[in-house]
C-alpha cells in the first residue's frame, strides 16, 4: 500500500468547484504533463486506458478508473494512448489537505470537523452513476450554476468516499457502526456494555473492541461525548436552565454533568453558553 492511498480534505471549508470537461484522445495521443496546478485534478475514465503518472508513481486506468492528482504535484503522460480514450476531469480547489495510507480513529470524533477521505485511485463499481454526474456538470451554462456545480461536485466527492467506506467495511466495522447508531438513538438513557451486548447479540468485550478500533474510545466514553455535544447545541440554541439541559441529553445529577463540560471543554457549561452568545 503507497503512502498516497487517501487524500484527506480538512472540513470546513467545503471543497470548491472550478471547472470540468470531457477529453478524447485518439491511438498516440497522451495527457499533457503539469507541474504544481495549483488545485485537484480528479480524472474518471470512460472508455479506453489512459497511462498517467505523478510524483514518480504510475497508473494505468480504464473504463471506471478514478484518480486524483493534487494540486502541488508534477504529473505526466507514461505513454500515449493504445486506444481511443475517452474520459472526464472535473477540477476542484481545496486549501487543507494531506496525503497518507488510512485513516486513524479519532478520540474527539464530535468536536472535531469532519475530514473527507477521498481515495488517491479506485475502480468504480458502477462508473455509470459517475458519467452520469459528470454529464449533468457539463449541461449547465457556466457562469450561472454555482450552486448546482458545488452540489454536483459534493456528490462525486460522496460517492468516491462511499464506494471507498464500502470497500473497507468489515464486520467489526458493522458492529461498531451498529453500537453508535444504538448509542445515538439511545443516549438519554443508561446504557451499559452489557445492554449494548443484548441488543446487538456480541460479547460485550467483542463490542468495546470493535468501538475502539473503529472510533478510539469504548461504548461509554462515545457515550459521554456525544450526550456533552447534544449539550452544547442545547446550551447554544434554548434559554434552558443548566439543570434541565443535563437531564434532557441524559445526566442524572447536574453537578457531574457540569464537571464532565468543564473537563472536555476547560469551562463550565454557563461560561461555555455566554462565550458563545457574545
Amino acid at each position: 500500500m503507497n503512502k498516497d492511498n487517501l487524500v484527506k480534505l480538512q472540513t470546513p471549508p467545503l471543497p470548491y468547484y472550478w471547472e470540468s470537461g470531457r477529453s478524447e484522445f485518439r491511438v498516440g495521443e497522451r495527457h499533457p504533463n503539469r507541474r504544481k496546478l495549483g488545485i485537484f485534478d480528479l480524472i474518471i475514465v470512460a472508455e479506453g486506458e489512459l497511462f498517467i503518472g505523478e510524483n514518480g508513481q504510475e497508473w494505468s486506468l480504464g473504463k471506471g478508473d478514478t484518480l486524483l492528482l493534487l494540486p502541488d504535484g508534477k504529473h505526466y503522460s507514461v505513454k500515449p494512448c493504445e486506444q481511443d480514450t475517452i474520459f472526464y476531469w472535473i477540477h476542484f480547489e481545496h486549501k487543507t489537505w494531506s496525503t497518507s495510507a488510512k485513516e486513524g480513529a479519532t478520540a474527539n470524533s464530535f468536536s472535531n470537523p469532519p475530514t473527507i477521505h477521498i481515495p488517491k485511485h479506485i475502480s468504480l463499481a458502477d462508473p455509470e452513476n459517475a458519467f452520469k454526474l459528470m454529464r449533468q456538470l457539463l449541461s449547465l451554462t457556466v457562469g450561472d450554476s454555482f450552486w448546482e456545480e458545488q452540489n454536483l461536485l459534493a456528490q462525486l466527492l460522496a460517492m468516491l468516499e462511499g464506494e471507498r467506506l464500502n470497500r473497507n467495511s468489515t464486520p467489526a466495522t458493522r458492529l461498531a457502526e451498529k453500537a453508535a447508531f444504538y448509542i445515538q438513538q439511545n443516549f438519554r438513557n443508561d446504557i451499559t456494555n452489557e445492554l449494548l451486548a443484548e441488543e446487538l447479540h456480541f460479547h460485550p468485550n467483542y463490542i468495546v473492541r470493535c468501538m475502539k478500533k473503529k472510533y478510539g474510545m469504548t461504548p461509554s466514553h462515545y457515550l459521554l461525548e456525544f450526550r456533552l455535544e447534544q449539550a452544547k447545541k442545547l446550551l447554544i440554541s434554548s434559554e434552558w436552565s443548566i439543570e434541565r439541559i443535563a437531564n434532557e441529553v441524559g445526566f442524572q445529577y447536574a453537578p457531574y454533568f457540569s464537571a464532565c463540560f468543564k473537563r472536555r471543554e476547560g469551562i463550565s457549561p454557563l461560561r461555555y453558553r455566554k462565550s458563545v452568545q457574545h
